[in-house]
């Protein structure tokens, strides 16, 4: 059986998912609301990561998503967060035809056919495999079915603008809900799996 692949995501209520974390995440088209999801971070919220990340071992990234996690996870050392053991320890593959430095502890190059080499990659034994960030990345996973369960962390805000994880354009696809919870903050912590068959390619 293949292990699964989730994608992970802090959404607004209108789905942007462009920069929740850091003012200057990524300002691309001149999106000015970087680090809007940081109000509502709560211990809830880190449960519900923490819980995603004990049922994962490999972590998959579109190149900019990678760069901006690379530069900041191997220099953090303290050892009261709750993400930096994982996050460093994690084999992380980066999907990119550029060049790009791996220096960062068990970093791969995925490239060539995108689609082909992540369905290998999902047939090899192993725990889950979770997409962070990586918009552009997250779109080809989704077109072709690829796409197991979506572990959402919608906070109660519009923005309005941004960069949405769900695109015009994408194929219809049925999913299930397969667990529901609000943070104190008011945030919704979604799980949905994907109905094998339900994607219109």
């Amino acid at each position: 059986m293949s292990r699964k692949l989730v994608i992970q995501q802090f959404l607004t209520l209108d789905g942007v998912m462009q920069a929740p974390g850091a003012k200057d995440e990524d300002t691309r088209n001149g999106f000015a609301f970087g680090g809007w999801q940081i109000p509502f971070f709560d211990e809830s919220i880190v449960e519900f990561i923490l819980t995603r990340y004990a049922a994962t071992d490999t972590l998959l990234f579109g190149r900019l998503t990678y760069e901006t996690f690379a530069a900041y996870w191997p220099n953090e050392t303290d050892p009261n967060n709750p993400f930096a053991a994982a996050m460093n320890n994690f084999t992380k593959y980066v999907v990119t035809s550029q060049p790009i430095d791996l220096s960062w502890k068990t970093s791969y190059r995925i490239e060539g056919n995108i689609v082909q080499e992540i369905a290998k990659l999902k047939a090899q034994p192993g725990k889950d495999i979770t997409v962070l960030g990586s918009g552009v990345l997250s779109q080809t996973l989704i077109s072709h079915g690829l796409v197991d369960e979506y572990a959402l962390m919608v906070a109660p805000l519009v923005l309005g603008t941004g960069t949405r994880l769900f695109r015009d354009g994408i194929p219809r696809q049925a999913l299930t809900l397969a667990s529901a919870t609000t943070s104190k903050t008011g945030v919704a912590l979604l799980t949905y799996r994907s109905k094998p068959g339900t994607v219109e390619e």
